[in-house]
């Protein structure tokens, strides 16, 4: 075991039951991202990370085991924790090992790679997408791709998003491609046949397509260009031969139920297949159940975007069985759909399978009390690392209040809590608040924005988070809190650790603005009652 691990493991690891308190998982984190930052052989070999690179390594090797070691608890036979803590030990070593000797990262514009016993940077990424959109002819692709004509280039990333190519400049381009065919690994054509007539743009892509069929991918990028089901198929000849891809995007690009088939397809084998975004299409019940297809066949899958795609409650209970498959999902991204109460059930079974999930986004899914309720409830015992829970604009009430409570309280490694756009009132706003309890340090984010809250609500919320050392950001725009209220916030967050500059916009807050549906005196009585569950939360001075 390499001392500086060991060292970090030792000092970290004064406990002995599982699991580890928040703290003691942040201290874990702080300690492993600077050991992976410093100067060691590894470093002086392979090249030193940065800060940024050495907290994402840190942060999914902590998160990898944790949850690994919380399954390893659960078959304890003795269950006093102490061998989970030992194999949470011994995995972090081993995996920051790997990273050390492993060495950092491709950088955007180059990679470190050995050359005579020392790190040096070579370029790796041609990207002609600064600037304005412009639209290229055969002159100028000449001009711009020259570089990659260079015998011996090593360029294996290409960028040409924002420029508009013609079908000229695409027969410049092709046979460029072909030359670059054993070295390329990621290629990003977002947005290169804007404002082409439709059949040029088709033949620029069958171009493209042509000159790439066969490249070994591990990221391919097509959105942004209105592909619908002819323009999936005129890059045909390219999907049907990426047996290796692991990043798949096609997002804003007219995705039908057609053209969802197409992909589905197209591509032969999706079994290396991490990342597949669909964002904003016209994909609807029946092209999800082609994309629930390729999710079946995607069994590594790691982040999954489906958002914006006017999927309903047959299409979502769908996706909801395909993805009980993808058990290696850490995010997963359904917001702005019309699932309904139904979908949100069936959802909530998948989230019994998706245990190392870290994000999770369902906003404006219209899951209602019933559905929230049950997908709070699946999340409580599951996804133990959960870092980002989405789901506002749900039309929730107080009723699942108690239920989000729960899940939330399990979630200690919880960083944003999003609720927005719902009715939970002062009631729901306290019930909430206090599952975010001193517990909950790693909190940088929390939205509960347009929720009809007024002075009690908001005054909760902000004595939750005043002591939160990374807290960044609350969000209680858009309610109901009189300007007394505003200035009481303002005040227990200057008392805390964090300054009245974490508390987001109040241009939208409606001081005058109350619940019409609710008498003045029951108002009353409920905010009498709700000041007297708070004394517990007051920030002291």
């Amino acid at each position: 075991m390499d001392p500086i691990v060991s060292e970090v493991l030792t000092r970290t690891f004064s406990v002995k039951l599982w699991p580890p308190s928040a703290s003691t998982r942040a201290t874990l984190l702080d300690n492993m991202t600077k050991n992976l930052s410093s100067e060691t052989i590894c470093s002086r070999r392979y090249g030193l990370l940065s800060k940024e690179e050495a907290y994402e390594n840190a942060k999914r090797i902590e998160d990898e085991c944790f949850i690994a070691a919380s399954e390893h608890f659960q078959n304890e036979p003795d269950g006093d924790g102490s061998s989970a803590v030992q194999f949470y030990a011994k995995q972090s070593s081993k995996l920051m090992l790997e990273v050390l000797k492993r060495g950092p990262k491709a950088k955007e514009n180059g990679e470190v790679t050995e050359v005579g016993g020392l790190a040096k940077t070579v370029e790796t990424l041609f990207d002609i997408s600064g600037g304005k959109r412009t639209f290229i002819e055969a002159e100028e692709a000449r001009e711009l791709l020259r570089p990659l004509t260079v015998q011996g280039n090593s360029y294996s990333k290409i960028c040409f998003s924002n420029r508009s190519f013609s079908v000229e400049a695409a027969h410049v381009a092709a046979p460029i491609l072909v030359s670059l065919k054993k070295q390329l690994t990621e290629v990003n054509l977002s947005d290169f046949v804007a404002g082409r007539p439709q059949d040029d743009a088709l033949e620029v892509m069958k171009i493209f397509s042509s000159a790439l069929e066969g490249t070994v991918l591990r990221y391919l990028n097509l959105s942004d260009n209105a592909l619908g089901e002819k323009g999936v198929r005129a890059f045909g000849a390219l999907l049907k031969s990426q047996k290796d891809l692991e990043e798949l995007y096609l997002m804003n690009d007219g995705i039908s139920e057609e053209a969802a088939k197409a992909v589905c397809e197209l591509i032969p084998s999706t079994d290396k297949l991490t990342t597949l975004h669909f964002h904003n299409n016209m994909t609807g019940d029946e092209g999800a159940v082609a994309i629930s297809e390729l999710l079946k066949r995607s069994p590594l899958l790691e982040d999954f975007r489906c958002s914006s795609t006017r999927v309903g409650s047959n299409g979502g209970n769908e996706l909801a069985k395909a993805l009980e498959t993808c058990t290696h999902l850490r995010k997963i991204d359904l917001r702005d759909n019309i699932f309904g109460v139904d979908a949100g059930l069936a959802l909530s079974k998948a989230m019994e399978k998706l245990v190392h999930v870290t994000e999770i986004y369902l906003s404006y899914l219209n899951l209602e009390d019933k559905g929230a309720i049950a997908i709070a409830n699946a999340l409580k015992n599951f996804a133990p690392s959960l870092q980002v829970l989405d789901i506002g604009g749900n039309d929730i009430t107080l009723n699942a209040a108690p239920a989000l409570a729960d899940c939330i309280t399990a979630k200690k490694s919880l960083r944003k809590l999003f609720l927005f756009e719902n009715e939970l009132k002062d009631q729901g706003a306290v019930v909430i608040g206090k599952a975010l309890g001193d517990d909950h340090l790693q909190l940088e984010e929390l939205d509960l924005s347009s929720n009809m809250i007024r002075r009690v609500g908001a005054r909760c919320l902000a004595q939750v988070v005043s002591n939160k050392p990374d807290f960044k950001l609350l969000n209680i725009n858009g309610n109901f809190i009189p300007d007394e209220g505003i200035d009481e916030v303002k005040e227990i967050l200057k008392k805390g650790k964090n300054s009245e500059d974490v508390l987001g916009s109040l241009d939208e807050n409606d001081p005058e603005g109350e619940d019409e549906e609710e008498e003045d005196g029951d108002a009353e009585e409920e905010q009498g009652q709700l000041e007297s569950k708070l004394h517990h939360l007051k920030v002291e001075d």
